[in-house]
């Protein structure tokens, strides 16, 4: 390997950075052979194909592969998925942080209560020198008040608002702009993963995650959304199509990515190489790009396809006898590190001049058949690895986690062997096999045996000539041993087999609360996945969108706050039987009218309504649609109230009434008393009645003493 000593000397034409990347490269693919040969492995288990270690006995006959794996992964996935898009959306929120800098929590219009609090003396308009006070010149008093507490609202109420920082006092609306803040930029993050259909990218790591034990997401980086417009003109209507600049991310195979062999995760990583395999067009492509080199890009194309296949991507394309044509690919590697500043400098990186030669700067550059395509540093601010690794499987001493293929291994061999061992068995113990006496029979005959056979016997008893053989039968321990297998499968991934569609459950499983219990005992170790993309892959994606957004969106002002990314994964996790009873016997708690005010109760019906497979914003209202239905119902219930009180001044219909001596009317029973009104929402009188005085008829009291 060359020194970078040495290539810091080189690189007037990149060709010493071409060989710092490759040399990287090289030490990167030698750090994760080790993880390709677990990676292959569980690929095959997945695919049901046995790897050239395996080995066969003499007399085993049958191949047979039990693919219990691949039912587990793909139980795995289907769980995952449906945990983090159980509301329909991305598991990613927006909040303020606990104690928002810059901008308030709450904010309300001033009252008189606030007029009298802030009520000051006059201020003198002259002054006198030292008196403390820094007026402006030509000020004659107040000025005008300063609203940043607001943030970006403070446009929206004008410089001269009445508006006071904190609580209302006297319970007057108040508005939250640290909140308004978190909600606008949440719904811009949201908005911006549906443009760019960021949940099937997310499902094609999370897939990889389960099967390999590693997902690799890679973003946001700009990307130019081509908008379909129309607009009208004298001629008719015209097709004005438009770019539009927003984030996009993109799923990386845990192939094409090469870290740095020595970290832990991405963010201890030194620098990261990613691999790509790209024909002639998607190489023309990038001409178009920012930053990159088309002369470069010209020469590289003019040398021919110099893609040379690893030793693994004939096993991952299904078609090891397969020949590839290699003429028209060519190798791409993207290097995201860092890079000595002499290096930077004479390679005319923007903003290396400026540093001192031992530094070192974060960069991106492409390489590919000897040609540098793009050299540029770091475009992020702050800067960042624009790569998440999510492991499956935490390995708290390398990137790369354990998936569920890996976990089952030993079950799986265990699976395949001893149903091997039955098939065989059974034909051999399903068949005859004959003993033939051949001094007993004539010689010349054919011993083939088939339905009316005749052998010319010349000696011997009748029956002694030709004897069948029956083997016991073994197939019954082996299924034993292969439903055992089969059990250590599911202790050895977290995931029972009734997820998956077992049937004849047996034990605990056969009650509702048994198979509670069971699937809540199951989510524990779906739960440490879940917690693993929160913490690895949705907070810093979501951290990465907030900063984007800070960096290069400039056509929404109201995102800009002191807010906080929270990953919404794991609050998903128990099952959704068990969470829907449990929101169910809350808001039947907080009917209370003396607990309500202390409940967030649309929150409190969203979740609900998640728990229960349904789209909360089809059917909850936000807290403007909630006063706008409120009134509707309020106008509804007062124009009932007039035809109720019209029927109680008439009295009740005799048929319907009780009659003479408490006797039910007609088809009735005795009306009994009117039923109290606890709450004193019902219409009706509550008073004291009428309570005897001291001196009257009923008076059990003390009469009053007067002093003489």
């Amino acid at each position: 390997m060359s020194d970078p000593t040495d290539i810091t000397e080189e690189v007037s034409d990149g060709s010493g950075v071409i060989g710092l990347i490759q040399d990287r490269m090289r030490i990167a693919e030698d750090g994760r052979q080790t993880h390709e040969e677990r990676w292959l492995k569980a690929y095959k288990n997945f695919r049901g194909v046995y790897d050239s270690t395996t080995q066969y006995t003499s007399t085993e006959k049958s191949k047979v592969f039990i693919k219990i794996t691949k039912t587990k992964v793909l139980a795995a996935y289907g769980q995952i998925v449906d945990i983090l898009f159980a509301n329909k959306k991305f598991p990613l929120t927006v909040e303020p942080t606990p104690v928002p800098e810059g901008i308030a929590e709450f904010a309300h219009l001033k009252t008189p209560a606030d007029e009298i609090a802030n009520m000051q003396a006059p201020i003198d308009p002259y002054g006198f020198q030292g008196d403390g006070r820094d007026l402006p010149p030509g000020a004659v008093g107040a000025t005008s008040p300063n609203l940043d507490f607001l943030g970006s609202m403070a446009d929206k109420f004008g410089p001269n608002a009445p508006v006071e920082e904190g609580p209302s006092r006297i319970g007057e609306p108040q508005i939250s702009p640290a909140k308004s803040a978190a909600l606008a930029m949440e719904k811009v993050i949201h908005d911006q993963l549906t443009d760019t259909n960021a949940v099937n990218v997310l499902r094609h790591a999370i897939f990889e995650s389960s099967l390999l034990g590693t997902g690799i997401l890679k973003g946001p980086f700009n990307f130019g959304k081509v908008i379909h417009k129309w607009e009208s003109s004298e001629e008719g209507k015209m097709y004005v199509p438009y770019d539009r600049l927003v984030p996009r991310i993109e799923a990386v195979s845990i192939w094409d990515i090469y870290p740095d062999p020595t970290a832990t995760s991405i963010n201890d990583c030194e620098y990261v190489i990613q691999r790509h395999k790209m024909n002639r067009s998607q190489l023309r492509n990038l001409m178009n790009m920012p930053m990159f080199d088309p002369e470069a890009i010209r020469l590289v194309i003019a040398g021919g396809g110099n893609y040379m296949e690893k030793y693994f991507e004939d096993t991952i394309r299904d078609d090891e006898n397969e020949p590839y044509n290699e003429h028209e690919r060519y190798e791409v590697l993207e290097y995201w590190g860092v890079l000595d500043a002499t290096v930077a400098q004479r390679m005319g990186i923007d903003g290396a001049e400026e540093l001192d030669p031992l530094d070192q700067v974060q960069v991106n550059i492409w390489i590919s058949g000897g040609q540098v395509l793009r050299a540029c540093a770091n475009p992020f601010t702050p800067e960042r690895m624009p790569y998440y690794a999510f492991p499956y499987e935490l390995s708290p001493y390398q990137i790369w986690g354990v998936g569920v293929p890996e976990n089952m291994e030993d079950a799986q061999m265990l699976m395949n062997g001893h149903v091997r061992m039955a098939i065989d068995n059974l034909a051999l113990a399903g068949n005859l096999v004959f003993d033939v006496d051949e001094t007993s029979l004539v010689p010349g005959q054919n011993y083939d045996i088939f339905p009316g056979k005749v052998f010319r016997r010349q000696s011997g008893v009748t029956g002694t000539a030709v004897n069948g053989i029956k083997f016991p039968s073994t197939a019954g321990e082996n299924i034993q041993m292969y439903d055992k297998a089969r059990q250590l499968a599911d202790e050895e991934t977290g995931i029972p087999s009734i997820m998956h569609g077992q049937t004849g459950v047996t034990g605990t499983g056969r009650t509702a609360a048994g198979l509670s219990m069971l699937l809540g005992s199951s989510g524990l170790s779906i739960k440490t996945v879940i917690k693993n993309i929160d913490d690895y892959l949705l907070k810093p994606m979501g951290e990465a969108f907030f900063q984007w957004n800070m960096q290069f969106n400039d056509e929404n002002p109201t995102i800009v706050g002191d807010l906080e990314i929270k990953p919404k994964g794991a609050a998903s996790v128990m099952q959704k039987e068990v969470r829907s009873q449990r929101l169910t016997m809350l808001l039947q708690t907080v009917a209370n009218p003396m607990l309500a005010p202390f409940i967030k109760i649309p929150n409190l019906l969203k979740e609900l309504a998640i728990s229960q497979d349904i789209d909360p914003d089809s059917l909850v209202n936000d807290v403007n649609e909630a006063q706008i239905y409120a009134e509707i119902l309020k106008g509804l219930q007062d124009a009932q109230q007039p035809e109720e009180a019209q029927g109680a001044t008439q009295g009740p219909s005799p048929a319907a009434g009780a009659g003479q001596d408490g006797m039910a009317g007609v088809g009735g029973l005795p009306e009994g008393p009117p039923q109290a009104d606890l709450n004193g929402t019902g219409g009706g009188t509550i008073g004291v009645g009428g309570v005897p005085t001291a001196g009257e008829s009923g008076f059990t009291g003390n009469a009053p003493q007067t002093e003489g």
